[in-house]
């Protein structure tokens, strides 16, 4: 059985959707981080060494030019040619590649659209190499789609030039990794659960430019203060052509948004089916995601943002029926009410938030919430009057509970 879906449409008392806090519906991320993946065995890596000395598992080859010197080629199947060139060009802009393991296959064309999926290291140039961040230790690898905007263009150059299962080492100069400091500590928010645009709203870009602003992190603030060349070392795990993986919403065109929305709920349906609602939730909260993108770029309150909220409305319904399943009943007091503050006849929304208030012993409330059930539709009444028989029942198991603990107190 699925989800119970919302209702038609309704009278709009206010113009401001607001969220619950357990749902956060931010803009779009300024990088593209997606879902976690599973943390792959960590291959073995060469002895850093120092700056300068050559590695073992260095695999980079030389090739004569004209002008004496070398140019960079990784071996192996077809490509060669265009990736010298791509190294050559890094090599000339300031980007020195070294080739730590071979990767496989010809290489990726990388053309818009193309996601790649990789693991990174970032070091501080000099003797000790001084480690910066790695996305191993966070348990997930990074993604990046080309042709997106990536607020750091050197690794996505830098990318252009791997095959998969290749591991390179690329050192930056300072102008490629001037914003390095901001897009880490967007990184490392993500990682940490946190909004990654976290003190960013509410500062202009001339402070957050400021000697005293500060990122949150001693070590990126001392990067953003004295900016410095940096060492890249990418492991590539796979390179996906475009329209050979399901986009994330944040990586959707506005149509592309809009068209994913009835899939995405279909999907949310058959999982819920299946007993998979941890899983059901998701996918509702991708479609409410695309959504709410749509809305915030029309004016509340116009028929546009009317209509985007009624698809909105059941959704979040459905994702309230699956948190009500796991639980976590004070989001769903959240959403509900939020719902209720707009659409002050919806059934679902009532019943729902009902159900919630009686799970955290919100008597008056979860009764008041059944009752407006039943006057907004009285053929749900032996519905509602399970739910009323089962709260009684669950209220007269506590007062014994607190009888014979409260005996047991008085009695020492």
């Amino acid at each position: 059985m699925t989800p119970q879906e919302g209702g038609g449409r309704r009278e709009i008392r206010r113009t401001t959707w607001e969220p619950g806090a357990r749902l956060p519906l931010l803009d779009t991320p300024p990088f593209p981080v997606t879902t976690p993946h599973s943390r792959s065995p960590r291959p073995a890596a060469p002895p850093p060494g120092r700056q300068g000395e050559p590695r073992a598992a260095a695999t980079i080859r030389k090739e004569p030019s004209g002008g004496g010197g070398g140019r960079a080629r990784a071996g192996g199947a077809g490509g060669a040619g265009a990736m010298a060139q791509q190294v050559e060009q890094l090599r000339a802009d300031g980007v020195d590649k070294e080739v730590l393991r071979e990767g496989t296959g010809p290489l990726p064309d990388f053309r818009d659209g193309t996601k790649a999926t990789f693991h990174y290291r970032t070091l501080r140039c000099g003797d000790e190499e001084t480690p910066v961040d790695d996305s191993r230790e966070r348990g997930k690898p990074m993604e990046l789609i080309a042709g997106k905007k990536f607020k750091l263009p050197v690794w996505e150059a830098a990318l252009r030039t791997m095959r998969p299962g290749e591991r390179a080492r690329f050192r930056c100069d300072t102008k490629h990794v001037v914003l390095y400091p901001l897009v880490s500590k967007s990184l490392r928010n993500i990682a940490a659960g946190k909004d990654p645009l976290e003190g960013q709203r509410h500062c202009c870009s001339i402070a957050q430019m400021h000697e005293h602003y500060s990122l949150g992190y001693p070590d990126l603030d001392e990067l953003q203060k004295n900016p410095q060349p940096l060492i890249f070392d990418i492991e590539v795990l796979k390179v996906e052509p475009p329209g050979s993986y399901q986009q994330d919403p944040w990586a959707m065109t506005d149509e592309e948004k809009l068209q994913a929305v009835p899939q995405i709920h279909k999907e949310g349906n058959e999982l819920y089916r299946q007993g998979k609602v941890s899983e059901a939730a998701a996918k509702y909260y991708d479609a409410i995601a695309c959504l709410k993108n749509l809305q915030m770029k029309e004016q509340p309150g116009s028929p546009d943002w009317i209509e985007l909220d009624q698809k909105i409305t059941p959704l979040l319904l459905n994702y309230c029926q699956c948190k009500l399943q796991c639980e976590e009943y004070y989001e769903v007091l959240d959403h509900c009410s939020s719902i209720l503050n707009k659409y002050e006849d919806n059934v679902k929304a009532y019943f729902k938030r009902g159900k919630a208030h009686a799970a955290v012993w919100n008597v008056a409330e979860a009764q008041a919430d059944f009752a407006k059930v039943l006057a907004l539709d009285p053929s749900l009444r032996p519905v509602v009057s399970k739910e009323l028989r089962s709260l009684e029942a669950r209220l007269r198991e506590k007062d014994a509970e607190d009888k014979i603990r409260f005996k047991g107190i008085f009695s020492q």
